[in-house]
């Protein structure tokens, strides 16, 4: 490959961030092979900010809870256990940016990405999330050593899921 960047290349990468734009789309990925020796590959994403889920203010009208505190420590015990049960509430949770299918390996028949107890380092792939026709690796957003894995292989999975657990 050579490393020659011709108004025409930079013409169609111009395009490509358009189309993604234009389309609501979070990545693109191409490539042009020019020749024998000769290619283009090009990947232009966007990242995205996920607002907080609709439901989360659906949440609120449930504090009542606490206003019967005044019977003692007993109302506080449940919400920290209820906590604790709730992968998507531990520290470590590693939750699912888009709503997907999950795949463990790069590919069929291919080791997975990672498995239980396993170490992993800041943006190491994890998983792949499908999202309309796109494979999106799901990196590690901290080093740690993987707990736990929450989802398995070619199963959906929402927005805001937990996928796995890294301590």
């Amino acid at each position: 490959m050579t490393n020659k960047t011709t108004e025409a290349d930079v013409a169609f990468i111009k395009a490509l961030a358009e189309l993604l734009r234009d389309n609501e789309l979070t990545e693109i990925e191409v490539k042009r092979d020019y020749g024998e020796d000769d290619s283009l590959n090009v990947r232009v994403s966007k990242k995205v900010e996920y607002a907080a889920p609709a439901p989360m203010p659906a949440l609120a009208p449930a504090a009542p809870a606490p206003v019967s505190a005044p019977t003692g420590d007993h109302g506080a015990a449940p919400a920290t256990a209820d906590a604790m049960d709730d992968p998507a509430q531990h520290p470590g949770a590693v939750t699912s940016p888009m709503v997907g299918t999950i795949y463990m390996q790069p590919e069929p028949n291919a080791p997975a990405f990672v498995k239980v107890g396993d170490s992993v380092s800041e943006g190491q792939t994890l998983l792949i999330v499908e999202a309309m026709k796109t494979m999106n690796q799901i990196p590690a957003p901290r080093a740690g050593v993987v707990k736990r894995i929450l989802v398995e292989d070619k199963a959906a999975v929402e927005y805001g899921a937990p996928l796995m657990i890294i301590e």
